[in-house]
C-alpha cells in the first residue's frame, strides 16, 4: 500500500502557477517512487518503523514544497496578553501540597538524547560525556530523578528520545542503573533521508547506515517527538500507568530538574481549566538574541523561531526590548493532548529548512520541526518565567568550564550557585580553538580555576592554567601564534590582559 495519502492528490495549490504545480507533483512522484526502492532494501523487523518514518517525512516534504518564505506575517506578531506569561514567583506562592508524592505520580521526565557529542570532539552520545566529578548529564538526570523517588516514595520514570546516532550506546550505558531507583523507557525518534539539493530526492541508496550512505539520513529535529513517542507505544504505557504530564527538556541543559512548584500549578488546578502546555522563558540577555520568543499570532499564544523571521526584521527580533524573554526547551505538556493531538492529526508545527554541506561537498537539505512550535495546537497554554538558573546549557567547553567549577555546588545531581558568589549571572568565558575538543580542553587545565569573582574570560591560543589558578574580575589571555603562555600554579590574576610574551598588564 502506498502510504502518499490522498491529501496530495487534490487540484492546484493557491498561489501557484499550473507549472509550478505541476512541478511540485513531479517532485512527489520522484521522492515517492524513491522512498519506496529504499523500503524495499529494509530487513523485516525495520519496514514498519521505516513506513511510519517515511509517511511524516512525506508530509514534511509535501509542505516544504508549498511553503515559500517566511512562515509568519510580520504584522501579525503582537506582544503576548500580560496573563499568558506568569512570573515564576507567583507560581511559587502557592507552595507545595502535603502530598508532594501523588503530583509526582502524575509525572514522567523526558530527556531529549538524540545529539552527538561532536561539536565538542568526543565520539558517541551526548549524554555519555563527563561534567562533574566524573558524571555524565545521564548520571546527573538519573541522581536527580532517583533523589526524588526516595525523598518522596514516588514513581516518576526517566524516558529518553534516543536517534539511531544514540541508542545502541546509550542502550549498554543503561545496564549501570538497573539498581537504581529509576524506571528507564527509551524510544527512537524517526530517520529521515537527506535530500540532494538539487534533484531534491534522497541522497541513500538503501536504508544502511554505513559505507556510502554513512550520512544520508538523519533526526528530523525534537518536534519528532509527539510522533515517535506515539508510535514507540511509551506514550501510551505512560498513561496506561497513570502518568499526566511529561516535562521534557535538553540532556545537555543542567538546570533543567524537576520543579515542584509548576508541577502542582499543573495538577492542582481544575480538570477544565489544566494546562496542556507549559513554556518556560527565561529574561533575554545578549548572549540570547537567536533564541525563540513567545507572541500573539492570530488570537494564539506561538513560539516565534528567527528562522521564521523575514529578513528585514531580524534585527528586531533579536532586540532585548521588544522580545525580552526566551525560550528555554523546558517544557510540561499533557500525555492525553499529546494522544488527541496526534490521533487527530492537529500537531501544527513550522518546518524549519536546515541547509548543510557535507564533507564530500554535496548540498543536502534537512526538514525538521522544534517540539515547543506545536504550542499553538494545544489548549490551555502558559509561559512561565523562570530564574536563570533553570536554563544551564552545555553546548561548548567555555559552558563546561562553567559547570566544572566552583561557581556551582553540586547536590543529588542537582547544580546550584554557590552562595559565596555576589551576584546570581554566570561569568562570560570565551574559550579559544585550542580548548575547543574536551580531550585538548582537559590537558590545559591541571585543575579547574577558582571563578567565584569572575566576570568575564577570554582564552586565544596556546595557554594552560598551573594547579589552584584564580581568575577575578575581567582577564583577557592571549598567545600570539607560535607562542605559549603558561598560567603558573597558584596564580592570581585580577583584572588583567596576559599577551603574546607573558607580560601581564592591569585590565
Amino acid at each position: 500500500m502506498s502510504f502518499v495519502t490522498d491529501l496530495y492528490r487534490g487540484g492546484p495549490n493557491a498561489g501557484m502557477t499550473e507549472f509550478q504545480e505541476k512541478q511540485r507533483l513531479q517532485h512527489e512522484c520522484s521522492m515517492h517512487t524513491e522512498l519506496e526502492k529504499l523500503l524495499a532494501t529494509a530487513k523485516s523487523p525495520e519496514v514498519e518503523i521505516s513506513r511510519k518514518d517515511f509517511e511524516g517525512f512525506t508530509k514534511l516534504f509535501h509542505r516544504f514544497l508549498q511553503e515559500k518564505g517566511p512562515s509568519v506575517d510580520w504584522a501579525k506578531i503582537q506582544r503576548p496578553p500580560e496573563d499568558s506569561i506568569q512570573p515564576y514567583e507567583k507560581i511559587k506562592l502557592k507552595g507545595l501540597p502535603a502530598d508532594v508524592a501523588s503530583s509526582l505520580n502524575k509525572l514522567a521526565v523526558v530527556k531529549l538524547n538524540g545529539g552527538l557529542g561532536t561539536s565538542m570532539g568526543c565520539k558517541g552520545p551526548k549524554s555519555l560525556i563527563s561534567v562533574r566529578n566524573e558524571n555524565t548529564f545521564l548520571d546527573l538526570t538519573v541522581q536527580q530523578i532517583e533523589h526524588l523517588n526516595k525523598k518522596y516514595n514516588a514513581d516518576v520514570p526517566l524516558v529518553l528520545m534516543n536517534s539511531f546516532n544514540t541508542d545502541e550506546d546509550t542502550k549498554k550505558i543503561l545496564q549501570k542503573y538497573t539498581h537504581h531507583r529509576v524506571k528507564i523507557h527509551t524510544f527512537n525518534q524517526s530517520r529521515y533521508p537527506r535530500i540532494n539539493k538539487e534533484s531534491l530526492l534522497p541522497m541513500a541508496t538503501n536504508m544502511g547506515l554505513t559505507g556510502e550512505n554513512e550520512e544520508a539520513w538523519y533526526p528530523p529535529g525534537h518536534g519528532d517527538i509527539y510522533a515517535s513517542f506515539f508510535n514507540s507505544g511509551v506514550l501510551d504505557k505512560l498513561i496506561a500507568d497513570g502518568k499526566e504530564y511529561i516535562f521534557v527538556s535538553n540532556i545537555d541543559n543542567l538546570g533543567a530538574t524537576v520543579d515542584l512548584h509548576i508541577l502542582n500549578h499543573l495538577v492542582s488546578q481544575p480538570s477544565s481549566k489544566r494546562c496542556e502546555f507549559v513554556m518556560e522563558v527565561t529574561d533575554k540577555t545578549r548572549a540570547d538574541v537567536k533564541g525563540g520568543t513567545l507572541t500573539q499570532y492570530d488570537g494564539k499564544l506561538r513560539l516565534l523561531e528567527i528562522a521564521q523571521v523575514p529578513k528585514a526584521h531580524v534585527d528586531e527580533f533579536k532586540s532585548v526590548t521588544k522580545f525580552k524573554i526566551f525560550n528555554t526547551n523546558n517544557l510540561w505538556i499533557s500525555l492525553p493532548a499529546i494522544k488527541r493531538l496526534h490521533e487527530q492529526n492537529a500537531m501544527d508545527m513550522e518546518i524549519i529548512v536546515n541547509p548543510k554541506t557535507l564533507d564530500g561537498g554535496l548540498n543536502v537539505i534537512q526538514l525538521e520541526t522544534a517540539v515547543g512550535a506545536a504550542m499553538k495546537s494545544f489548549d490551555n497554554v502558559l509561559g512561565i518565567n523562570v530564574p536563570r538558573s533553570r536554563f544551564l546549557p552545555v553546548k561548548t567547553t567555555s559552558d563546561l568550564l562553567l559547570v566544572m567549577s566552583n561557581l556551582y555546588s553540586m547536590d543529588a545531581g542537582s547544580l546550584t550557585m554557590s552562595p559565596k558568589r555576589e551576584f546570581p549571572t554566570t561569568p562570560h568565558v570565551k574559550l579559544g580553538s585550542s580548548f575547543t575538543k574536551v580531550r585538548d580542553f582537559l590537558k590545559r587545565f591541571e585543575s579547574i580555576p577558582d571563578m567565584l569573582e569572575l566576570d568575564h574570560l577570554t582564552v586565544s591560543g596556546d595557554v594552560t592554567f598551573g594547579k589552584q589558578v584564580t581568575l577575578k574580575g575581567t582577564v583577557i589571555i592571549i598567545a600570539n601564534h607560535g607562542d605559549r603562555i603558561d598560567i603558573p600554579a597558584g596564580a592570581m590574576l585580577e583584572n588583567k590582559i596576559v599577551s603574546g610574551n607573558l607580560r601581564i598588564l592591569d585590565h
